[in-house]
């Protein structure tokens, strides 16, 4: 069973080849294009991060955060669209490298303002030079135009998400 199987991903990866990525497309739906795509920029991330012992979440959260005053604690997840309790993990770790330090928020009492270290702004240096070299890489790639229409469908995609106007 298993090498018929084999030799069935064999004929179709074969058949792919040939006939190109406009018919796999076609085969998938929008959602599973998206998730592909995404997996793959997360696993690039990763593997750039993990160089430098860290993780596209942690230097997601180094991006977001104020470089000269800092961000309280409460407006960090909101901003990232991750839900509390994963970026409690993610901050925790972050403290632990000592990238991070977190400080009464003289504004509001009861938060936290979330401050960068002096190795932590030495991070978000390198997270801020990675996402602009892909994003330079795919400028070159791709025109302006197609760049303008894709940015334009997926702004209107997370519209009608967080409108709730698909389910």
């Amino acid at each position: 069973m298993n090498s018929l199987l084999c030799t069935h991903n064999k004929f179709l990866y074969f058949w792919l080849q040939i006939y190109g990525t406009e018919i796999m497309l076609r085969d998938k739906t929008i959602d599973q294009v998206i998730r592909e795509l995404w997996m793959s920029i997360a696993k690039m991330y990763n593997e750039q991060a993990a160089q430098y012992g860290g993780t596209m979440a942690i230097g997601y959260v180094l991006l977001k955060i104020d470089p000269q005053v800092g961000t309280p604690s409460t407006a960090l997840a909101p901003m990232m669209g991750m839900e509390a309790t994963s970026l409690s993990r993610t901050l925790k770790k972050m403290e632990e490298k000592k990238l991070i330090y977190r400080e009464p928020n003289p504004a509001d009492g009861r938060s936290v303002l979330i401050k960068l270290t002096e190795y932590g702004t030495e991070m978000r240096e390198r997270s801020k030079e990675t996402v602009l070299h892909f994003n330079n890489v795919l400028k070159k790639k791709f025109s302006t135009s197609d760049l303008s229409t894709f940015m334009k469908v997926a702004g209107q995609m997370l519209e009608l998400l967080n409108n709730k106007e698909i389910f």
